[in-house]
């Protein structure tokens, strides 16, 4: 199993999905972490464009955000879970489209959310989509 998460430094999860630069992915087997690598992440304002806000439209729905979101998701798409503190309702439909879990967590640090996630102990607030 791989998990991924947004990160800015490789050690905190970033508290905004589409800002973050990379991720840090982790390789699980058998209950334990034994692999960890950075990948580079399309993020907002480094070629991801931005969101079209469409009056009365869910933020992150216009096919232009969609695109985006895509490409955001691909260089995860052999991980089954990302790990984020916050994004937007648009981006957390396309990761699930693409077949990754999205957890929202109020745990700051990586190794930690993942410990807490593989014990099952881990809350998803889905409440701070955006």
């Amino acid at each position: 199993m791989k998990i991924a998460a947004v990160t800015e430094d490789g050690v905190t999860i970033s508290q905004h999905f589409g800002r973050a630069p990379y991720y840090v992915v982790l390789t699980v087997e058998d209950g334990q972490v034994v692999g960890r690598e950075q990948r580079e992440k399309v993020a907002h304002g480094r070629g991801a464009g931005g969101h079209v806000h469409v009056e009365g439209q869910a933020h992150g729905f216009d096919a232009a955000s969609q695109d985006t979101h895509g490409r955001m998701a691909a260089p995860i798409a052999d991980c089954q879970v990302l790990l984020a503190r916050g994004m937007g309702m648009g981006a957390f439909q396309s990761l699930v489209q693409a077949g990754i879990q999205p957890v929202i967590t109020d745990i700051a640090a990586v190794d930690e959310a993942v410990a807490a996630y593989l014990a099952g102990t881990l809350t998803n607030h889905t409440e701070r989509l955006h």
